[in-house]
């Protein structure tokens, strides 16, 4: 299964169904079979990177709220993220501009490390609340991927992967993409936002029976075994 995800690392739902979708995969039976890469999103392509608000004041202006309703509400994403295991730090979290984050995501997966920059950014925004619109933050959090930092103050300053980003971003537009996380299967089958786990599953076996994908088996019992393959026997 080749499965694209449009995200944003400042969208609450989208770390979520990260999450769900990882579970999925593996109550499923499809986490071998899966081909899972990233696609850029902003949900705010108009944030400063170099804002000192709140994340929930800007959601508070931008839904017309009240500074307590925006944060009640941000704190009710964050009792979802629990289930996960997720502690989302919903008192500080900065309004961020992640558009030099995506560029860096972009220029990781030439260096086989798409998946584990993608993972940091979202924890270091969401459960310690770092700025990810700033380019120190940024290069610490791409050496705890174990990238070299060096490589990527260079992508900073310059504009490479801008249109790979940018590219992602029209593709979402013209596929009918309206919020994130949005998640395409084999190019043909989209399942929108952060669904319930059981939904995900039953959608993933469902794609799964069309497709002719078989989950892999489940082994079972815990004793030690004895078996032989082409290189001999163990027992």
């Amino acid at each position: 299964m080749e499965i694209e995800v449009w995200s944003d690392y400042v969208c609450p739902f989208c770390y979520i169904g990260k999450r769900t979708l990882e579970q999925a995969l593996k109550r499923s039976g499809y986490e071998s079979q899966a081909e899972i890469s990233f696609k850029a999103y902003e949900l705010d392509p108009h944030a400063p990177v170099d804002s000192n608000r709140l994340a929930y004041e800007h959601l508070a202006e931008k839904m017309g709220q009240s500074i307590e309703q925006a944060k009640q509400m941000s704190f009710g994403v964050a009792e979802q993220a629990k289930a996960f295991n997720l502690q989302y730090d919903v008192e500080n979290m900065p309004h961020a501009n992640t558009f030099a984050a995506h560029r860096l995501v972009k220029w990781a997966a030439t260096q086989g490390s798409e998946h584990q920059l993608t993972e940091l950014l979202m924890h270091h925004y969401f459960e310690q609340a770092q700025n990810i619109s700033n380019a120190d933050i940024l290069l610490s959090i791409v050496e705890k991927a174990g990238l070299d930092r060096e490589q990527a103050a260079s992508v900073l300053e310059s504009d490479r992967f801008t249109s790979e980003v940018e590219r992602d971003i029209q593709e979402a537009g013209q596929i009918g993409v309206q919020g994130v996380p949005f998640f395409v299967v084999n190019r043909k089958y989209a399942i929108s936002g952060a669904q319930p786990l059981e939904a995900f599953i039953e959608a993933l076996e469902q794609i799964g029976e069309e497709e002719g994908v078989r989950p892999a088996l489940k082994p079972m019992g815990k004793a030690k075994t004895s078996f032989c393959t082409g290189d001999g026997c163990d027992g």
